[in-house]
């Protein structure tokens, strides 16, 4: 394609044209893309043309001096609708040819015109100042484009061109092909495809000014299917169409795309062999789909036909809509009324009460409607005595006797009817009446009713006893002469006997109770006959009146209902139903709640339905019996009773509990391993799975367990009171609930001490050392002592000191206190006191029932100093030769296995009371000594001379006795 820029030389403004400079170079140029191209029409001409086109502006030139300086030219594109953002439509700057100035002069040169030369922008050339390109209104054009201002280039922006909506937007806005205002033009032509997206683009500076129309033209894709207005197409085709009649399809399909997009063709899914389909084009290009009769139609044989009809377009791949066409044969008047028979044979006697019934014929015709309506008539050829005596319904066709039978009328009367429907010829059957004579007359029948009767209905109760008299009749012979019978024809409660003593008088009455219930209406027969076989019969209808003799049944006589625990208010049980054989108001059933029921369970009296109007808890009451009352409408009513048992059924609603919150346990220590400490007892109101319950031990769970069967808290190892006094556990119950419930306990265990620890000798801490003791040691001064402590409590932990062996000059030197362990002198030191003094001392505690004890060998050496340490570490390693004492301490205490009165036992608490706090200050004091010696040990050794010699000796003088113990559990 072509890019055409125009412009004028004119006298006037050859300056302006010096000054823009404005060439005009035919170019041809190939878009890069395929989807947007630009085509020129009006912008650009052939070579071959360009003399014509030169001559044209030398005889128009003088007319355009008087236009602006200004230059418009048009551009013409083309693109595909629906592309995305970004897709290059075509670039301003190269289709209108815009070059620099040289390049320009040099093009004009070489096209030998004269044309006013413009300063364009070409690639690899800049101008001075730049170009700016820019659209001269943001109208609805500009919301599906985007202009670079520099390059000039124009793309699709981020809202998608809808080639259906953008037309039918802009044909509104724009008329038939204006569209300058809303930017959209719409052609007039009788191509539908010319959509042309309008926009008007300024290019500046001023000195380059220049007014561009651009024209986009929108294709169309193949973006919309086929659609049927309506989903149910119906067309009516006569039966007696002939084949090749055509006959339009009302509502064809619509297809938004235009030309070969659109629809092209129509088919049917099923062509049932008698039907084809073709189209039609008219000259606005709309495609009408007909339908065709292929072959014979007959609505009695089938009166419809449905297909799908489906409209398919011309795309690539093509796109199809359809809707169901449904094909209606009307009826027209092919089919005559036809009689079965020909002929038919009636006997008529001659006695016959007017207005009985002859005869009945009837016709058939096959068509509908008003071809359908049959009326009949008599033949010309029936005498006017016979169509007197004989009427003929003309809807009917039912033949009556008209009037009463003469003697003297005809024994045979043939009657010719014919059949007449609409534009056919009658149909014709003959019926031949026979009239019989009578010569005697039947017997009569005279019926006198006891019961109530109304319009010859006899009413009788149900409740009425047996033997309840009905009616008399009257049994007469008009002959007088014959001799008449009697007798009763039908099933029923009913019998019929003569009533004595009258003669032709019979009685009729009931036989059985009567039951409404059973059978509420009767009709019996009274048959007469005469010895010449003549009978007569009377026909009586017996009504039986309901009386509420049936109380009301309920279904079931015990309905068992469950429900969930915590249901909603209001909650809806069940619809009781009872049924009353009764009829009318005596079978109307009311319900009531029994006395017994609950205040919270409600009946609706009309449809029985039951509720509960609370929650149910099961773990208050999990089973209600109470009974129900249905009553009828009857006076009086009568009633029955049923039994409702209800069931409440658990949910997971109540945690485990334990009896306390807090459990203690009192367990000796040294507990045998698996040794039962104590029941957890734990309960959940639940029952069935909901209930059981789990126990297991939280913390600690590596020393206790529990069995969750009996609950029993069990040590998996042997506890020591003296490595942990107490333990706390918290056991977790948890039941089988889903989602499962949980609580906790608090377990506390006490370990009671038992006498397991002798004495721990902490001073002195070898039997290898020893003291200095100077000879000028006042009596009664204390010289060292002997600390100890226990782990045990109580008394277990109280300590006896006392000294079970000595060795020296003179042993009974030096004495022991019980209670402290302090050593002391007792006598004054002579020169033959000197030397060194071995005392056994035993450190026994108060247990029972044995006390333990340990021993100790304190060393002292009297003398003025040391002076040969040698020495007495040899004195020391010998094996000392003492006599052991079994002396015990002054204080100690012996249990005592004497029942003692309940008021001893005032003192003895007392005195518990005293040595445990006396020991809790022992031990506070022991350990304040200890840090202290420690602390001033050097200083001592200085002062008072001590020197600790180690000693060896062959007998562990240091021995725990333990005795075994039976612990029970307390």
């Amino acid at each position: 394609m072509t890019a055409v820029s125009l412009g004028m030389n004119c006298p006037g403004n050859e300056r302006r044209s010096r000054t823009l400079r404005v060439s005009w170079l035919p170019e041809n140029r190939q878009q890069p893309l395929d989807m947007g191209h630009l085509y020129g029409p009006r912008s650009s001409t052939s070579r071959r043309n360009l003399p014509h086109l030169l001559l044209f502006f030398l005889f128009v030139g003088p007319f355009n001096c008087f236009a602006s300086y200004s230059r418009a030219t048009e551009l013409f594109y083309s693109l595909n609708e629906g592309l995305p953002a970004g897709v290059l439509i075509g670039s301003l700057a190269e289709d209108l040819q815009l070059v620099p100035q040289a390049a320009s002069a040099e093009a004009a040169v070489a096209a030998g015109g004269e044309e006013d030369q413009q300063l364009h922008q070409h690639h690899g050339e800049e101008w001075d100042p730049p170009l700016s390109f820019s659209l001269a209104s943001q109208g609805l054009g500009g919301q599906y484009v985007t202009l670079d201002n520099r390059s000039g280039e124009l793309h699709t922006s981020t809202q998608e061109i809808d080639r259906e909506a953008l037309c039918l937007e802009g044909g509104g806005g724009g008329g038939g092909g204006g569209g300058g205002r809303s930017g959209i033009s719409v052609s007039s032509s009788t191509s539908s495809e010319s959509c042309v997206l309008l926009l008007d683009v300024l290019i500046l500076p001023q000195e380059y000014f220049r007014f561009v129309k651009v024209k986009i033209a929108i294709r169309d894709i193949n973006d919309n299917a086929p659609q049927f207005p309506v989903s149910q197409i119906s067309v009516s085709v006569p039966e007696n169409a002939p084949v090749n009649t055509r006959l339009a399809i009302e509502h064809p399909a619509l297809d938004p795309d235009v030309g070969i997009n659109g629809v092209q063709t129509y088919r049917l899914l099923d062509y049932h062999g008698v039907f084809t389909l073709d189209v039609e084009e008219n000259e606005n290009g709309e495609r009408t789909p007909y339908l065709i009769v292929m072959g014979s139609l007959d609505r009695e044989t089938r009166d419809q036909y449905v297909t799908i009809i489906i409209a398919e377009d011309g795309g690539s791949p093509p796109l199809m809509g359809s809707a169901t066409l449904t094909i209606g044969i009307s009826d027209i008047n092919d089919n005559c009324p036809l009689f079965t028979d020909s002929q038919i044979n009636v006997t008529v006697y001659g006695n016959a009460s007017v207005g009985t019934s002859v005869a009945s014929v009837q016709a058939v015709d096959r068509d509908l409607g008003a071809n359908a309506q049959i009326t009949y008539s008599y033949s010309q050829k029936v005498p006017q005595v016979s169509k007197d005596l004989f009427h003929l319904d003309e809807i009917t066709g039912v033949i009556k006797l008209f009037k009463k039978i003469g003697g003297n009328v005809l024994r045979l009367h043939k009657l010719t009817i014919l059949a007449n429907g609409p534009g056919c010829i009658p149909a014709v059957i003959t019926a031949l009446v026979t009239i019989i004579k009578v010569v005697f007359r039947p017997p009569e029948i005279v019926p006198r009713y006891i019961a109530n009767e109304v319009e010859g209905v006899v009413y009788l109760k149900e409740l009425e006893p047996i033997n309840t008299p009905v009616a008399f009749f009257t049994i007469r012979d008009p002959e007088d002469k014959y001799k008449v019978n009697c007798y009763l024809d039908g099933d029923g409660p009913f019998r019929l006997s003569p009533y004595q003593p009258y003669s032709n008088e019979y009685l009729l009455e009931t036989s059985k109770l009567l039951d409404y219930e059973m059978q509420p209406l009767y009709e019996i027969t009274v048959v007469a006959w005469n010895s010449e076989g003549f009978h007569v019969k009377k026909v009586i209808k017996i009504q039986i009146l309901d009386d509420n003799d049936n109380a009301p049944v309920f279904t079931q006589p015990l309905i068992e209902l469950s429900i969930e625990e915590n249901n909603a208010p209001n909650a809806f049980l069940t619809k009781l139903h009872a049924t009353d054989a009764d009829s009318g108001e005596r079978g109307q059933v009311s319900y009531f709640l029994g006395p017994d029921a609950p205040s919270y369970f409600l009946l609706d009296r009309i449809t029985g339905i039951l509720t509960v109007s609370t929650q149910l808890d099961r773990e208050e009451k999990e089973k209600y019996r109470y009974t129900v009352k249905a009553v009828d409408s009857g006076v009086p009513p009568q009633e029955s009773i049923a039994t409702v048992a209800i069931t409440v059924l658990d949910k997971n609603d109540n945690s485990p509990r334990f009896i306390n919150k807090d459990f203690s346990f009192f367990v000796p220590e040294n507990f045998p391993g698996f040794g039962e400490i104590g029941v957890i007892s734990v309960t959940d109101a639940d029952a069935g799975r909901n209930g059981w319950v789990a126990l297991s031990v939280m913390n600690q769970s590596d020393i206790f367990v529990i069995d969750t069967g009996k609950g029993m808290l069990r040590a998996k190892v042997s506890l020591d009171r003296e490595q942990q006094s107490s333990y706390i556990l918290w056991v977790e119950a948890v039941d089988g609930g889903e989602p499962a419930l949980s609580s906790t306990a608090k377990i506390t265990i006490l370990l009671l001490d038992i006498n397991d620890n002798p004495p721990l000798v902490l001073f002195p801490q070898s039997n290898m050392s020893y003291l200095l003791v100077l000879p000028s040691t006042l009596p009664g001064s204390p010289v060292t002592e002997v600390y100890a402590v226990d782990k045990d409590t109580g008394m277990n932990a109280v300590i006896a000191y006392s000294i079970i062996g000595r060795r020296g000059p003179r042993p009974e030197s030096f004495r022991i206190d019980p209670k402290t362990g302090n050593i002391t002198l007792e006598e004054t030191l002579m020169q033959n006191d000197y030397g060194l003094y071995r005392l056994l001392v035993k450190v026994s505690d108060h247990g029972y029932p044995e006390p333990l004890h340990s021993t100790v060998m304190v060393n002292l050496f009297v003398n003025d100093t040391v002076s040969n340490e040698s020495y007495i570490e040899s004195l020391l390693r010998k094996e000392p030769e003492i006599s052991i004492e079994e002396k015990e301490p002054q204080i100690s205490i012996e249990p005592t296995h004497r029942k003692v009165e309940s008021a001893s036992c005032v003192p003895t608490l007392v005195a518990l009371s005293v040595i445990s706090l006396a020991s809790i200050t022992l031990v506070t004091g022991m350990g304040i000594y200890i840090c202290l010696r420690k602390g001033k040990k050097h200083h001592r050794a200085n002062d008072n001379l001590e020197v600790q010699i180690p000693l060896k000796g062959k007998l562990d003088l240091h021995m725990i006795e333990r005795k075994p113990m039976e612990i029970s559990n307390i």
